[in-house]
């Protein structure tokens, strides 16, 4: 049952980042990328990696939207007065995979606490620090370099002539 969660849950991350690329409307975008990242922060909570799934909502879900929508408030892409209501042909996507990823995250919650306690191999917060940047510390420094560089693009190309 975990595989089927695993393959669900990898279509959704899929489809809803295509849906990210190709969305015209920016705001729109937006969504469609958060609900690919709670996809993927439920693969990484099912493949019993809880820390790195926290992490998954909250730095990319949660810091790296709101840079940006900050962008795209300050780049002014849409104008939100000359947008009617969205109809529901826009938001069914969304909901039906948030509704997907809600009840492949139920379903597991409900295996895990039927399931027989195993032997599983836990890592702390400082072993995983410690991996995280002797192992990959170049790799996290290139990571913030680009966001850097995006967040100084932005205020380049947002700053009034």
């Amino acid at each position: 049952m975990e595989q089927a969660l695993f393959y669900i849950l990898a279509a959704v991350t899929v489809v809803a980042t295509i849906f990210a690329i190709t969305e015209k409307h920016a705001v729109h975008a937006i969504v469609y990328l958060v609900t690919s990242f709670f996809a993927l922060a439920v693969i990484f909570f099912l493949l019993s990696a809880p820390l790195v799934a926290v992490f998954e909502v909250i730095i990319y879900a949660g810091a790296i939207m709101v840079l940006f929508m900050f962008v795209i408030m300050m780049l002014d892409l849409s104008h939100p007065e000359k947008i009617g209501l969205p109809r529901f042909a826009h938001w069914w996507p969304a909901i039906l995979l948030g509704g997907i990823i809600l009840a492949a995250f139920i379903t597991l919650v409900m295996a895990r606490q039927q399931a027989v306690p195993g032997e599983v191999a836990e890592i702390g917060i400082r072993d995983f620090s410690r991996t995280l940047f002797q192992k990959y510390g170049i790799a996290v420094e290139i990571i913030s370099m680009q966001l850097l560089f995006a967040l100084v693009g932005a205020l380049y190309l947002g700053r009034r002539r």
